[in-house]
């Protein structure tokens, strides 16, 4: 229990038993201790060197037998807790600079591979983009913003993220996330997502989002090679430009989108903003399938919503749905 301060389990055993048992004997230790006389020296001694012990003399010598007295757990062990609090402080900073030269460093190479100051990487396939998207995470030092479309995510992509998502919120790395409404009625991915609340994250919901995107402390933005088929790989953006017209893209998405702490709000015409949306892509043509791939949801969900519309509005069809939406001016 105590190794973390610098007591392995053989000095901590010894620890104890001679703060409950003050007046033993050194020969009488080695017995209650089941170890042998070398072990319980060297015990001694450490116990000795980090001042929770004041051995009165040493064993086997003229001086009599010794006297061991464990200095008060009170005031001793603070300062070792204090002491390895410091030295663990003294370790994060030294990360935090080998951080920072670790980012310098891929920067610089990746100035001098693109001849300047911009730069454009492309990432073929998923598994390259999950790779690269596992290093940023690691390298984030101060924000990490995603724009998450469809619903559920897979058990998988939950698994792989949940250590670099804690371990970045560990580093003060602020997350935000907007997902689309629809992974509301997922419960995994939902317990997922409120775990990370409460550990500091942040996340809201859209509707619908554009692409899946990411971007790393303003230096770095991840967009897919095709908005339409993310397994098809992934553009790396440094280019300053870039990177700020993709975190202007976010901070607009995310002063309009919904706080997951509440359930998205309903408009002067009673619609949710999925609701919303889904008459929006049906007005302008598109088909039950389409409007599905667009909200993140199934097939199923757009017809039963669909159908809850055309009850709303106490229509016979699609058609006269569609006409008395216009004339409500839902479209």
């Amino acid at each position: 229990m105590l190794e973390v301060l610098g007591l392995d389990a053989r000095t901590e055993l010894v620890y104890r038993l001679v703060l409950d048992e003050p007046e033993l004997r050194f020969d009488e230790i080695v017995a209650r201790v089941g170890r042998s006389e070398e072990d319980v020296r060297r015990a001694l001694d450490q116990l000795a060197e980090l001042c929770l012990l004041d051995d009165g003399g040493t064993p086997g010598t003229e001086q009599g037998p010794p006297v061991f007295r464990a200095l008060d757990p009170a005031a001793s062990l603070p300062f070792l807790l204090s002491r390895r609090e410091a030295e663990l402080a003294r370790q994060q900073r030294g990360l935090e600079v080998a951080r920072d030269a670790m980012s310098a460093l891929t920067t610089d190479r990746g100035r001098r591979a693109g001849g300047g100051f911009d730069v454009v990487k492309r990432l073929e396939g998923l598994d390259a983009v999950r790779e690269r998207l596992t290093e940023l995470a690691e390298l984030a030092r101060t924000e990490c913003l995603s724009l998450l479309p469809g619903g559920a995510q897979s058990p998988d992509t939950l698994e792989a993220s949940r250590p670099l998502d804690q371990r970045a919120l560990e580093r003060g790395v602020r997350l935000r996330s907007i997902y689309q409404d629809s992974f509301r009625n997922d419960p995994p991915t939902l317990r997922y997502v409120n775990r990370l609340g409460s550990l500091g994250a942040e996340s809201r919901t859209l509707p619908t989002l554009p692409m899946i995107m990411v971007v790393v402390d303003g230096e770095v933005a991840l967009v897919p090679l095709d908005p339409d088929d993310g397994r098809a790989g992934a553009l790396e953006l440094r280019s300053k430009g870039a990177v700020a017209v993709a975190r202007m893209l976010f901070e607009q998405l995310w002063a309009t989108a919904s706080p997951l702490s509440s359930p998205p709000a309903r408009d002067g015409n009673g619609l949710t903003p999925q609701e919303d949306e889904l008459l929006s892509v049906l007005a302008k043509g598109h088909t039950d399938a389409t409007a599905a791939r667009r909200l993140g949801v199934s097939l199923r969900t757009v017809r039963r919503m669909n159908a809850e519309l055309t009850a709303r509005m106490q229509a016979r069809s699609r058609f006269q749905a569609g006409a008395e939406a216009a004339r409500r001016g839902w479209v």
